[in-house]
Protein backbone atom coordinates (compact mmCIF):
# COMPACT_ATOMS: atom_id res chain seq x y z
CA UNK A 1 0.00 0.00 0.00
CA UNK A 2 1.15 3.52 -0.77
CA UNK A 3 2.43 5.54 2.13
CA UNK A 4 -0.15 7.81 3.67
CA UNK A 5 1.79 10.93 2.62
CA UNK A 6 1.64 9.90 -1.06
CA UNK A 7 -2.09 9.21 -0.74
CA UNK A 8 -2.64 12.81 0.30
CA UNK A 9 -1.43 13.96 -3.11
CA UNK A 10 -2.98 11.17 -5.19
CA UNK A 11 -6.28 10.15 -3.53
CA UNK A 12 -7.53 12.50 -0.83
CA UNK A 13 -10.55 10.37 0.12
CA UNK A 14 -8.38 7.28 0.56
CA UNK A 15 -5.96 9.43 2.60
CA UNK A 16 -8.85 10.36 4.92
CA UNK A 17 -9.94 6.74 5.29
CA UNK A 18 -6.40 5.53 5.92
CA UNK A 19 -5.72 8.34 8.41
CA UNK A 20 -8.90 7.45 10.33
CA UNK A 21 -7.91 3.78 10.35
CA UNK A 22 -4.42 4.56 11.62
CA UNK A 23 -5.83 6.76 14.38
CA UNK A 24 -8.32 4.07 15.43
CA UNK A 25 -5.55 1.49 15.50
CA UNK A 26 -3.29 3.89 17.42
CA UNK A 27 -0.59 3.62 14.73
CA UNK A 28 0.47 7.20 15.24
CA UNK A 29 3.97 6.73 13.84
CA UNK A 30 2.49 5.99 10.40
CA UNK A 31 0.36 9.15 10.27
CA UNK A 32 0.99 11.99 7.85
CA UNK A 33 1.12 14.50 10.70
CA UNK A 34 2.00 17.56 8.60
CA UNK A 35 -1.02 17.22 6.30
CA UNK A 36 -3.28 16.09 9.14
CA UNK A 37 -2.54 19.32 11.03
CA UNK A 38 -3.16 21.35 7.87
CA UNK A 39 -6.52 19.66 7.30
CA UNK A 40 -7.66 20.08 10.90
CA UNK A 41 -6.81 23.79 10.75
CA UNK A 42 -8.65 24.08 7.42
CA UNK A 43 -11.74 22.47 8.95
CA UNK A 44 -11.68 25.03 11.76
CA UNK A 45 -11.44 27.92 9.29
CA UNK A 46 -14.23 26.48 7.17
CA UNK A 47 -16.51 26.02 10.17
CA UNK A 48 -15.93 29.62 11.22
CA UNK A 49 -16.67 30.86 7.69
CA UNK A 50 -19.96 28.96 7.79
CA UNK A 51 -20.85 30.45 11.16
CA UNK A 52 -20.03 33.96 9.90
CA UNK A 53 -22.04 33.39 6.71
CA UNK A 54 -25.07 32.26 8.70
CA UNK A 55 -24.85 35.36 10.88
CA UNK A 56 -24.64 37.65 7.85
CA UNK A 57 -27.67 35.98 6.24
CA UNK A 58 -29.62 36.14 9.48
CA UNK A 59 -28.86 39.84 9.91
CA UNK A 60 -29.67 40.52 6.25
CA UNK A 61 -33.10 38.98 6.57
CA UNK A 62 -33.76 40.73 9.88
CA UNK A 63 -32.95 44.03 8.17
CA UNK A 64 -35.23 43.26 5.25
CA UNK A 65 -37.96 42.19 7.69
CA UNK A 66 -37.68 45.44 9.64
CA UNK A 67 -37.22 47.91 6.79
CA UNK A 68 -39.47 46.37 4.14
CA UNK A 69 -42.54 45.30 6.13
CA UNK A 70 -44.75 45.44 3.04
CA UNK A 71 -42.59 42.80 1.34
CA UNK A 72 -42.37 40.31 4.19
CA UNK A 73 -42.67 36.76 3.03
CA UNK A 74 -42.62 33.24 4.32
CA UNK A 75 -39.27 32.71 2.64
CA UNK A 76 -37.74 35.58 4.64
CA UNK A 77 -39.13 34.16 7.87
CA UNK A 78 -37.94 30.69 6.88
CA UNK A 79 -34.46 32.04 6.18
CA UNK A 80 -34.38 33.77 9.57
CA UNK A 81 -35.36 30.52 11.28
CA UNK A 82 -32.92 28.41 9.24
CA UNK A 83 -29.85 30.57 9.78
CA UNK A 84 -30.67 31.18 13.45
CA UNK A 85 -31.07 27.43 14.02
CA UNK A 86 -27.77 26.71 12.26
CA UNK A 87 -26.05 29.20 14.53
CA UNK A 88 -27.71 27.84 17.67
CA UNK A 89 -26.67 24.32 16.66
CA UNK A 90 -23.10 25.53 16.13
CA UNK A 91 -23.09 27.23 19.53
CA UNK A 92 -24.45 24.09 21.17
CA UNK A 93 -21.81 21.91 19.50
CA UNK A 94 -19.03 24.44 20.08
CA UNK A 95 -19.73 26.77 23.03
CA UNK A 96 -16.34 28.36 22.36
CA UNK A 97 -18.01 30.11 19.41
CA UNK A 98 -19.75 32.52 21.81
CA UNK A 99 -16.73 34.87 22.04
CA UNK A 100 -16.30 34.52 18.27
CA UNK A 101 -19.94 35.60 17.82
CA UNK A 102 -19.23 38.70 19.90
CA UNK A 103 -16.02 39.36 17.96
CA UNK A 104 -17.51 39.14 14.45
CA UNK A 105 -20.98 40.56 15.09
CA UNK A 106 -20.32 44.19 14.11
CA UNK A 107 -18.41 43.28 10.94
CA UNK A 108 -21.13 40.82 9.92
CA UNK A 109 -23.73 43.51 10.49
CA UNK A 110 -21.84 45.92 8.21
CA UNK A 111 -21.69 43.23 5.53
CA UNK A 112 -25.42 42.56 5.99
CA UNK A 113 -26.16 46.28 5.48
CA UNK A 114 -24.36 46.16 2.13
CA UNK A 115 -26.24 43.02 1.10
CA UNK A 116 -29.53 44.64 2.18
CA UNK A 117 -28.77 47.72 0.09
CA UNK A 118 -28.03 45.54 -2.94
CA UNK A 119 -31.07 43.29 -2.49
CA UNK A 120 -33.66 45.92 -1.60
CA UNK A 121 -32.52 48.84 -3.72
CA UNK A 122 -32.89 51.04 -0.65
CA UNK A 123 -30.08 53.50 0.13
CA UNK A 124 -27.47 52.22 2.60
CA UNK A 125 -28.40 54.92 5.11
CA UNK A 126 -31.84 53.27 5.43
CA UNK A 127 -30.05 50.72 7.58
CA UNK A 128 -28.49 52.15 10.75
CA UNK A 129 -24.72 52.09 11.06
CA UNK A 130 -25.08 50.43 14.46
CA UNK A 131 -27.10 47.24 14.53
CA UNK A 132 -30.66 47.92 15.72
CA UNK A 133 -31.04 44.35 17.00
CA UNK A 134 -29.64 43.36 20.39
CA UNK A 135 -27.11 40.55 20.02
CA UNK A 136 -29.09 38.37 22.40
CA UNK A 137 -32.33 38.90 20.47
CA UNK A 138 -30.72 37.94 17.17
CA UNK A 139 -30.30 34.40 18.53
CA UNK A 140 -33.67 34.25 20.32
CA UNK A 141 -35.88 31.65 18.64
CA UNK A 142 -39.05 33.67 18.02
CA UNK A 143 -37.51 37.13 17.70
CA UNK A 144 -38.61 39.17 14.71
CA UNK A 145 -37.99 42.92 14.68
CA UNK A 146 -40.88 45.30 14.39
CA UNK A 147 -40.85 47.92 11.69
CA UNK A 148 -40.47 51.54 12.76
CA UNK A 149 -44.25 52.09 12.51
CA UNK A 150 -45.01 49.44 15.19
Amino acid sequence: MKTVKILYETDFNLWLEETARLLKENKLEQLDIENLIEEIEAIGRSEKRGFRSNLEQLLLHLLKWKYQPNKRSGSWKSSIIEHRNRMLDDLEDSPSYQPYYEQIFDKCYQNARKYAEAETGLPINTFPEICPFPKTDVLTLDYLPKDDNN
